[in-house]
């Protein structure tokens, strides 16, 4: 019993991490990223759908995206989508049938504001890991009668362990993300 919360906790707090590195992917750097891109929701027909579903993405260059839309008559509320993120700076160059984003340099200021929002998207994902350590604390704590209190103890230290283990890659990786960001 203990081992299956031990093994679901660590299954999701893994996730968490995924989730936090696509995070981290969404904040661009000095090149051209398809993932910047990918969330961006396009009121596609009423219904809306992340960009990545509705179009081809490719780097043209290292700082130019082209994006080929899948259905032509999207092609407007794309552009309109893109150019509605204030955080990209991007304008969108729409000619009929792809639209082409060009990057800007980054500024001294601009990648200092990225690191800031890198980080807080980090400690959103810390927050998630613990409130899973927490979640997974309590799930112990209800099989007290079950099993002994040494057992439960001894999956509590397990559990802190193990959520070490994941807040530090969540570091890890923010700290990878910093640098780049920061990399001129």
């Amino acid at each position: 019993m203990i081992s299956d919360i031990i093994r679901d906790v660590s299954a999701r707090m893994t996730k968490a991490i995924e989730v936090a590195k696509d995070d981290f992917a969404t904040v661009r750097t000095g090149r051209a990223n398809p993932a910047l891109f990918q969330k961006i929701m396009v009121d596609y027909y009423g219904t809306p759908t992340p960009l990545g579903q509705l179009a081809a993405m490719q780097n043209l260059e290292a700082r130019t995206l082209q994006i080929t839309p899948y259905d032509k008559s999207a092609l407007h509320e794309m552009e309109k989508a893109i150019a509605m993120m204030p955080n990209l700076g991007v304008s969108p160059n729409n000619d009929g049938t792809v639209i082409r984003v060009t990057l800007p340099e980054l500024t001294e200021d601009r990648r200092k504001e990225y690191v800031k929002i890198v980080r807080t998207k980090g400690e959103e994902a810390k927050i998630a890991i613990r409130n899973i350590r927490r979640k997974g604390m309590d799930e112990l704590a209800a099989l007290k009668d079950e099993v002994g209190e040494d057992e439960i103890a001894r999956g509590e230290k397990e559990l802190e362990q193990i959520t070490k283990k994941h807040v530090d890659l969540i570091d890890d990786a923010l700290k990878n993300k910093e640098t780049e960001l920061l990399e001129v």
